[in-house]
């Protein structure tokens, strides 16, 4: 039987009981089995899939950024709250003694680190645009990328995970290229959760922006129809988590990277977003913890 609407904590306890998910001991930490893993990888898999035809352009990157792109981004302006840095020691001989001192006393040993080259990657498209710097082609470019990424959101809420995967297409090029691209997505996003059997709506939503000029930044972003979300029920019914998000970033993107349309105009840019580990949340949620009893339609989906 689908799992039953309790606290925020209640999913995750019932996922790590039966062993599909592996408890670290860091809220939003989590170690994945065998079982959840394959079925997140059949779900990426549908994701390629659903956007094959249009041939995009395929990029792995690791999960880290390197700093100066990074900081380019503008992440850091608007989500100084999720950033994960790196550090690394670069001490001498006595400063190591010093730092092993410190952490045999539990005191805090990280103070005199400096930072890396690189910080975690906190959105798969990130590393893409520099890649596009430059004219586009005519018909712009096309992107598919998935990598993990890391926010700081730790949480009882199995959802609210600090490590998970996204799989991205990102489309450059002029503005009617964009809305032709975000109009054939729409369709595609909803025949691909109803092939899974989810419970699903669209939203226009917001990022989480930080401070008190965010919400002006939130509201815009609303209002101009620029993020839309599918969401559905992971953690509560009441308040569904966007599994899916389809953001149009305007000329952001583009003017901070030199990314241009062939006729020397700043270009577009828009990304979809799949969360992999989020969409296989919302399957164990929509249809049990029991694969073998999903639905047939959505096991043929999925090639189970």
């Amino acid at each position: 039987m689908p799992c039953t609407e309790t606290d925020r904590g209640a999913f995750r306890d019932e996922l790590l009981e039966r062993g599909l998910l592996i408890a670290t001991g860091v809220a939003g930490v989590y170690g994945r089995s065998a079982e959840f893993e394959d079925t997140l990888l059949r779900v990426d898999q549908l994701v390629e899939r659903t956007g094959a035809s249009d041939r995009p352009d395929v990029m792995r990157f690791p999960p880290v950024l390197p700093r100066a792109t990074f900081e380019r981004s503008g992440f850091l302006k608007s989500f100084p709250h999720l950033v994960g840095t790196i550090h690394n020691f670069t001490g001498t001989e006595q400063a190591h003694r010093t730092l092993l001192r410190t952490a045999e006393q539990g005191e805090d040993w990280s103070a005199t680190w400096r930072p890396a080259d690189v910080v975690l990657t906190p959105a798969a498209c990130y590393p893409v645009y520099p890649q596009l710097r430059g004219a586009l082609p005519p018909a712009g470019r096309l992107v598919d990328v998935m990598s993990y990424c890391f926010r700081h959101e730790p949480s009882d809420d199995v959802a609210r995970m600090q490590m998970f995967r996204m799989h991205e297409h990102v489309r450059a090029g002029d503005p009617a290229t964009i809305a032709a691209w975000r109009a054939a997505w729409l369709t595609r996003v909803d025949r691909f959760v109803d092939s899974l059997g989810l419970d699903a709506r669209r939203e226009a939503a917001s990022d989480p922006f930080f401070g008190r000029s965010g919400k002006l930044l939130a509201d815009s972003q609303r209002d101009q129809g620029l993020k839309v979300e599918i969401v559905a029920p992971i953690a509560s019914d009441q308040q569904p988590t966007a599994i899916i998000s389809l953001n149009y970033h305007q000329e952001h993107f583009a003017q901070l990277y030199g990314i241009s349309t062939d006729a020397g105009a700043v270009a577009h840019t828009s990304c979809i977003g799949f969360g992999l580990e989020r969409i296989t949340l919302a399957l164990y949620r929509r249809h049990g913890l029991d694969r073998l009893a999903w639905p047939s339609t959505v096991r043929q989906t999925l090639g189970l």
